[in-house]
């Protein structure tokens, strides 16, 4: 079993490590569901990060449908991941109508390659999920990162299942979203898939010595500003002894 641990910083890109995931999602801006991270932070980790790091490609937070000055930078942000030796990148670019945008990203993924490809949860904003599976092989897509259309992916068994009889090998079929200890074996003995994905999400308290108190505003809620987003090690563990 393959297991992708998502880290929205770097602190918990070395903890997924030290859990023992086999890849991670690397992301910034956490509020959004995860946006492109910094050229910085992805060279900073590389010499140190033995496991696969896919960088996510998302100029922003919001809907799948960018404009040609967002989808030029995606262009640059994918070349710019390439110099710096990322195995693979993440992306999704929708139509109005709530299709694959299959132009775009077919082009990107010809950018892209050598690395491989995943098209995130864009995938979960489609019109018709089976449609939308077969663009997702047509235009060269290694992996689908789904909850299955639902909030979370334990609610949509049934239909991730039915996403990995119709792929047949052809993509593989990755759920996530509220995956964790209590349900990953159900969820994976019933779908059938090989690889997961999970966040494994932690707070932590800052080492800063002096707090100021009163101020309130540069963090998503009151005192998060001395809250340090992280990851739970023990949990990562926890679902490997589960699936392997």
């Amino acid at each position: 079993m393959t297991i992708e641990v998502v880290a929205y910083n770097i602190d918990s890109a070395f903890r997924a490590q030290e859990g023992g995931a086999d890849r991670i999602e690397l992301c910034d801006s956490p509020g959004d569901g995860g946006n492109t991270p910094s050229y910085g932070v992805v060279e900073a980790l590389r010499p140190h990060i033995t496991m696969d790091i896919f960088a996510m490609v998302r100029p922003r937070g919001g809907d799948f449908l960018y404009s040609s000055y967002e989808y030029h930078a995606m262009k640059r942000d994918i070349l710019a991941f390439q110099k710096l030796s990322v195995d693979g990148v993440v992306f999704g670019i929708l139509n109005p109508d709530g299709t694959i945008d299959k132009k775009r990203c077919k082009t990107l993924i010809a950018l892209a390659r050598p690395l491989k490809v995943t098209i995130h949860r864009a995938f979960d904003m489609t019109r018709d999920p089976f449609e939308a599976l077969e663009d997702c092989i047509e235009v060269g897509f290694d992996r689908i990162l789904t909850s299955g259309q639902k909030a979370k992916a334990f609610e949509a068994i049934d239909l991730i299942a039915e996403l990995v009889k119709r792929a047949n090998g052809r993509i593989s079929i990755m759920p996530g979203s509220g995956v964790n200890e209590s349900n990953v074996v159900e969820l994976v003995s019933k779908t059938g898939v090989k690889e997961i994905h999970f966040s494994a999400s932690a707070m932590k308290d800052s080492e800063m010595e002096f707090q100021n108190k009163s101020i309130a505003g540069l963090g998503s809620e009151p005192g998060a500003e001395y809250k340090l987003r992280t990851v739970n090690v023990q949990m990562i563990k926890n679902i490997r002894a589960l699936v392997g």
